[in-house]
């Protein structure tokens, strides 16, 4: 019997995959991973995906391989689909602020066009 993923997750133009594409063969084994984590468990741990504080429902996707962080941004439309948007590789402990403004924009843009 066939389970139903928890979740569908949808790309945003190409954001995320021309972000996906400069990493790592290793890193990119370890996004796959994670997706698919997160597309069939119900309960994802925060380890891999959390709301990020302070925005209007802007999620980030995390990944560690050895000592280096990434990050994905995402939210979540028509309950269990989600939009991959930008990513960047974490250089700092806080999330760069410049970041969190082109998400923002790119999640305005979604809504906008899909009206």
């Amino acid at each position: 019997m066939e389970s139903k993923p928890a979740r569908e997750l949808f790309y945003y133009r190409r954001y995320y995959l021309e972000f996906f594409h400069t990493l790592r063969p290793e890193v990119q084994r370890k996004f796959n991973w994670t997706l698919q984590l997160i597309a069939t468990v119900e309960k994802v741990p925060k380890k891999y995906l959390e709301h990020l504080t302070g925005t209007n429902g802007l999620y980030e996707i995390r990944v560690e391989v050895a000592s280096d962080i990434f990050r994905v941004f995402c939210f979540f439309d028509a309950g269990a689909l989600i939009i991959l948007i930008n990513g960047f590789h974490k250089k700092s402990q806080k999330t760069p602020r410049n970041e969190i403004e082109r998400a923002e924009k790119l999640k305005k843009q979604y809504f906008d066009e899909k009206e």
